[in-house]
């Protein structure tokens, strides 16, 4: 056996070696994350039902009217358990939050409303009440429900609005500026009848940590927080989230600018 054999055969044992030492390395820290993530899993349920419970005490002082408007935001599969649905609603009344915005992709919980109306008794939707009072907690829950084919709506007539307006001006010999404040595109929206309340925090329910399309010029300051699957719907969780909101100080700009592209609204 020559050097070159065996200079090949340590390569291909240090190979090996190498191979095997990383797979080991692997599968290690593999357990080492499922471990964490049980860990985790575990910790929160019982963090949950200590809540739900009332033994954590720091909840208690839970201060709700700091939620002035809440959105949530649930997966179109996971919207149809209209249940689930109802009990997360019912859960939020006796936290106190009177105002909620649900929204999914498909419209599948705005197809539902007559349903979850007949299930919440001191429920009405946002359209019979003045916006003003809503945000006032009312003695009832106000409800708003939206989908992914509002946006798209209200941006194209909002697009299509200012363009008229600015080719107008153009036309009077004023110039065509693409750049506008932010109080000109909400009047626009507030013109077409999308400019809703802006929620202080936004639950998203499902696999995905997205607002999934909600629309996004009512999302300026929103705290948006993931709750995992509705599927896994707990009344600790609910209350956990809403408390760290309140706990939360927010800084507000001055401005902010959009830019507008004109041909957009003519398709």
């Amino acid at each position: 056996m020559d050097f070159r054999d065996l200079a090949h055969k340590f390569s291909r044992c240090i190979v090996t070696i190498g191979n095997l030492g990383l797979q080991l390395l692997w599968y290690f820290l593999r357990i080492i994350l499922s471990a964490w993530y049980f860990i985790s899993v575990v910790g929160n349920l019982f963090e949950s039902y200590f809540i739900s419970c009332g033994v954590l005490k720091k909840y208690k002082s839970l201060h709700s009217g700091k939620v002035r408007y809440l959105a949530i935001v649930i997966e179109s599969e996971e919207a149809y358990q209209i249940s689930r649905v109802v009990k997360l609603l019912q859960w939020l009344d006796i936290i106190g939050v009177k105002n909620v915005c649900l929204y999914d992709m498909n419209g599948v919980l705005k197809k539902s409303k007559e349903t979850i109306f007949k299930e919440l008794k001191n429920a009405k939707s946002i359209e019979e009440v003045n916006e003003v009072v809503a945000l006032h907690d009312p003695d009832h829950m106000t409800l708003e429900f939206l989908s992914y084919a509002d946006g798209k709506e209200a941006v194209a007539k909002a697009a299509n609005l200012i363009f008229v307006e600015h080719l107008k001006r153009h036309k009077l010999g004023g110039e065509l500026d693409l750049i506008l404040l932010e109080p000109q595109l909400n009047e626009a929206l507030q013109i077409v009848g999308s400019k809703g309340p802006e929620p202080d925090l936004l639950l998203v329910y499902g696999p995905v940590r997205s607002h999934l399309g909600f629309p996004a010029w009512r999302l300026r300051y929103t705290e948006i927080i993931h709750m995992g699957s509705l599927n896994f719907l707990r009344y600790g969780s609910l209350m956990k989230a809403i408390y760290n909101f309140t706990k939360v100080h927010q800084n507000y700009g001055k401005y902010s600018l959009y830019r507008v592209i004109y041909w957009s609204a003519m398709v």
